[in-house]
């Protein structure tokens, strides 16, 4: 189990590692949300706005959002969004 202090450091640096793919993201018309993240170290997004049901959030998911989670968090094992296209 993550303990409380380093389970917001986690989520801090993932929240950054975001703030890189949002721009990408607002530029479209959507957003992502990080809504947690998993003692597994799965990471739990939603999609929002025109993401939420985009026919390529599943490539934008494994080429943009996890790919850059991963980049920066090597610890991360995955990331799971909790609604749109991608579950």
């Amino acid at each position: 189990m993550i303990e409380s202090n380093e389970k917001l450091e986690l989520l801090d640096r993932i929240n950054r590692a975001l703030d890189e793919i949002r721009p990408h993201l607002n530029g479209d018309g959507g957003d992502i949300e990080l809504v947690d993240v998993t003692d597994d170290m799965i990471v739990m997004v939603k999609w929002i706005g025109n993401c939420e049901f985009c026919s390529m959030s599943a490539m934008t998911m494994r080429a943009g959002v996890e790919q850059t989670i991963k980049d920066k968090l090597p610890e991360i094992n995955g990331v799971m969004a909790v609604n749109g296209y991608y579950k």
